[in-house]
């Protein structure tokens, strides 16, 4: 444990970004999650979960969470499977 001040503060700012940023990528992943599920069983509300997951992953990115290339090409790749489960 630190005995500076600064630090020892530091480390609460941190603590509390962690837990924010951790429920925001928690939700991001269970929406993808849903959305490839939808996509594999054909439901009918697949192209709603797509939606909400897309929305995720822009919040995540706009947050900072993880990094804009990184969000484009989470979405990319969920489109590519949602096309892929609509074609068959």
């Amino acid at each position: 444990m630190a005995n500076i001040k600064s630090q020892i503060k530091r480390n609460r700012q941190t603590e509390k970004r962690r837990v924010r940023n951790l429920g925001v990528r928690t939700e991001m992943r269970t929406r993808i999650k849903n959305a490839l599920a939808a996509a594999e069983s054909g439901d009918d509300n697949a192209e709603q979960t797509f939606r909400d997951a897309s929305k995720a992953i822009d919040k995540a990115a706009n947050k900072g969470i993880i990094h804009k290339n990184q969000a484009d090409r989470r979405k990319s790749r969920l489109a590519k499977a949602m096309a892929r489960s609509a074609a068959s």
